[in-house]
């Protein structure tokens, strides 16, 4: 038999937490639409705090940022595992990522920050995680952090 998704988060020790609360305007955190789930921008926090504020090339270096992206990664399971009623069992493949990241102007391992997301991915689901991808570079994030990252599912 093969293993679950949440068999495999759970022989792994990975640690996604409770679905962060939602931040800001009237939004959703994830919508499903047929077959797709789309979770919106997570950032990197570890509770109702947010971490990992500044700018990678400035005031963060690269490892940081790629945390940063691990983590607004398990924000975004969270709010996957959130809206699924049989959690991230019922997730099929990961489809896209999208991952903003706030960086001096100087600074062009954008990819590498946003892998910290893919990564995280493809530990979870194996082949499964591997998905389509944007990293972008921009001057400011909400609230100051150094990573925002949103999600596309291919659901049951």
């Amino acid at each position: 038999m093969t293993e679950t998704h949440e068999a495999r988060i759970a022989r792994l020790g990975i640690q996604i937490p409770a679905a962060p609360a939602l931040r800001a305007a009237k939004i959703q955190m994830a919508r499903k639409l047929g077959n797709v789930l789309y979770v919106s921008g997570q950032l990197p926090t570890i509770g109702s705090e947010l971490s990992f504020v500044g700018r990678v090339g400035e005031n963060l270096d690269l490892n940081q940022a790629k945390q940063a992206a691990y983590r607004s990664g398990l924000n975004v399971l969270a709010q996957a595992r959130a809206a699924l009623p049989g959690g991230l069992d019922d997730v099929i493949s990961v489809v896209n990522l999208r991952g903003f990241v706030a960086c001096a102007a100087h600074f062009t391992q954008i990819a590498e920050v946003v892998n910290g997301a893919s990564e995280l991915m493809v530990e979870v689901f194996g082949e499964a995680g591997a998905h389509t991808r944007s990293a972008l570079g921009v001057t400011n994030m909400p609230h100051g952090v150094v990573v925002e990252i949103e999600a596309m599912f291919e659901v049951r």
